[in-house]
């Protein structure tokens, strides 16, 4: 009894493993956030909501 491979579904499921693989670290990465200073971003909110 011969074996055939399914070349083209062995593609397919490879692709759709990393197309899923590519998206979860796409929503993992995070921007670096350096040097913040929250208290000046505070005081700009503040001063927006007096004026």
């Amino acid at each position: 009894m011969g074996i055939t491979e399914l070349k083209r579904k062995g593609r397919r499921n490879r692709a759709i493993a990393n197309n899923k693989t590519a998206a979860i670290k796409q929503l993992l990465r995070k921007p670096v956030i350096k040097n913040v200073d929250v208290e000046a971003i505070k005081a700009s909110f503040a001063e927006k909501k007096q004026a």
